[in-house]
């Protein structure tokens, strides 16, 4: 049917989508929508609300090349600027603004998330970064392990001889076989001087050769790795990074943002828990080593170890030497105390000699050299 229409009419090339042709036609502007009218053939209207703009029209647009929903394929070009800005007042959805707006909806989205979550959070007197944390999908914390992980090791050799591996899945299997949780963990053993080991986010746990150097032998080492492994369990890693960077980076990073995270192996490094995420830490490794038969005086006697050495000793490569243990896990009289007066139970050494020497010449250096 033809459409009464008012004002001025505009040139313009029309394409139906069927063909490679192109048309010319005249274009006006009705209540319901654009008029397209043709030479010889019946008249088109295209709904305002239907339509669709290749680029934003903005109050400086020289034309415009619209499309309509219902009608796939077909484009009208008008080369007018009036024509672009009559049709920015008639369909204020194809404006440069409303375009701005749509962009900015989800980060709103994701503010007021925040702010729900935020209110959620501390009407329930709970920590606003663990619960973060808790919320990460697995795939972020595995992609932030392996950054961390990447990070932590630049410029060092990871350990990776086959017996040595063994060895290290041994000990790993049987410490979270005792874990009703089902974690698992992915340990690397990295050729560094520094005496440590760090739980990363996804479950990875670094250990270091200047650890199981000075280690005294397997249960040691399984009581450092069982702490960890209890930071793990309880996302404390998560968490530290969460507090560190904040809650709304966290949320971008959940998002699928990832430039606001910098150096995590830096940040892991210098990230200290609280004392309440130590004890927890130890409460798992205790109940790790007992489900595992594994003594607990391991740890003990490590911390005692690590503490007898001298302040200023250092392992000449990667610094810290062994003060970086005690700086990250305070082997206090508390913790000590609370470790011996664990119960007592059968227990068995964390792994056979030939395993315990391969893990400690995994890295091509003898412990003790």
């Amino acid at each position: 049917m033809p459409y009464d229409t008012e004002g001025p009419r505009f040139d313009g090339r029309f394409s139906d989508g069927q063909t490679a042709a192109a048309h010319n036609v005249r274009v006006a502007f009705h209540e319901r929508g654009l008029v397209i009218l043709r030479d010889g053939e019946e008249q088109l209207i295209w709904p305002y609300g239907a339509l669709a703009t290749a680029e934003p029209l903005s109050t400086h647009a020289v034309d415009a090349l619209v499309s309509y929903r219902y009608q796939p394929g077909a484009s009208l070009f008008v080369p007018s600027g009036g024509f672009a800005r009559r049709l920015a007042e008639l369909a204020p959805h194809l404006t440069t603004s409303a375009a701005r707006r749509r962009a900015a909806t989800p980060w709103l989205w994701a503010a007021a998330g925040v702010v729900v979550i935020g209110i959620a959070i501390s009407a329930m007197q709970l920590s606003p970064a663990r619960t973060i944390a808790s919320m990460m999908p697995d795939n972020v914390r595995n992609a932030l392990g392996e950054r961390t992980i990447r990070a932590m090791t630049e410029g060092r050799k990871v350990c990776e001889t086959p017996a040595g591996l063994r060895a290290v899945d041994t000990l790993s299997h049987r410490l979270t076989g005792a874990v009703p949780t089902g974690n698992r963990f992915q340990i690397t053993v990295v050729d560094w001087g520094l005496v440590n080991a760090f739980a990363t986010p996804g479950n990875r746990i670094v250990l270091t050769r200047g650890l199981i150097a000075k280690a005294g032998g397997p249960d040691e080492v399984a009581g450092v790795l069982a702490h960890e492994m209890g930071h793990g369990i309880e996302l404390h890693p998560e968490t530290g990074i969460v507090r560190s960077i904040g809650l709304a980076a966290a949320v971008e990073l959940m998002l699928g943002g990832g430039g606001t995270v910098g150096n995590l192996g830096a940040m892991l490094l210098q990230l200290s828990y609280s004392r309440q995420a130590e004890r927890e830490a130890d409460e798992r490794a205790l109940d790790m080593l007992r489900g595992a038969g594994i003594s607990a005086n391991g740890i003990a006697d490590f911390f005692r170890r690590i503490e007898g050495l001298s302040a200023g000793s250092n392992e000449g490569d990667g610094g810290g030497g062994v003060t970086g243990m005690l700086s990250t896990h305070p082997a206090t009289a508390d913790r000590l105390r609370r470790i011996a007066a664990a119960p007592r139970y059968p227990s068995t050494p964390a792994l056979s000699p030939a395993d315990w020497q391969a893990m400690k010449t995994m890295c091509g250096t003898p412990a003790g050299e």
